[in-house]
């Protein structure tokens, strides 16, 4: 049985070896620690540049967000007996776990399909582990605010992702899911 509750201590070191173990994986996969094509930056804001997915956040860092609202909502759900603590290690653990494959050859390749990721090479490991901390973020938030203001913000980050870059998480889901035409080409018309 899991304890009812993780030391402050036992959480950190999990979690810290949680994002060292997702560092050393991505760099065994070859990713690079920051862009090697451009300067470090907090924001990259041109899904369409050399260094999205490169840099410590993008536009991607809103549906890493809505990650850990959902995991926190599934969490809550599924084993709400389960402490905070635990439950946002497993969350960390399946989002990690979510970096790999993304990460992978297979699914790089499936992204360059899509309209604005024609050179997607995949994330840094900076950017990997952002994403991790902004999923952990989301599920703090989720864990602190009502459901509703929950649900709001995550239709506010995606509406926004949409409007500005044509792009966010439920788009990358169909885009993945399903081929479709009219809405590769409205992305293709996105400009910076």
């Amino acid at each position: 049985m899991i304890a009812s509750r993780l030391s402050t201590r036992t959480f950190v070191f999990a979690a810290l070896a949680l994002v060292a173990l997702q560092a050393i994986v991505l760099s065994l996969m070859g990713q690079p620690f920051l862009a090697a094509a451009a300067p470090f930056k907090l924001w990259a804001g041109n899904p369409l540049a050399i260094d999205n997915s490169q840099q410590l956040t993008d536009w991607y860092s809103f549906s890493h967000i809505i990650h850990g609202f959902i995991f926190y909502g599934l969490s809550k759900l599924i084993a709400p007996r389960l402490s905070f603590t635990t439950r946002l290690l497993l969350a960390m653990g399946v989002e990690i776990g979510w970096e790999f494959a993304e990460n992978s050859p297979f699914v790089i390749d499936a992204y360059r399909k899509q309209a604005l990721a024609a050179g997607y090479r995949g994330d840094s490991v900076i950017n990997s582990m952002s994403d991790t901390v902004m999923m952990s973020l989301g599920f703090l938030l989720a864990s602190r605010l009502p459901w509703w203001v929950t649900v709001a913000l995550a239709v506010a980050m995606e509406a926004l992702a949409i409007v500005v870059i044509r792009d966010g998480l439920i788009l990358n889901i169909l885009n993945f899911a399903v081929s479709w035409p009219a809405l590769t080409q409205w992305q293709q018309a996105w400009r910076p």
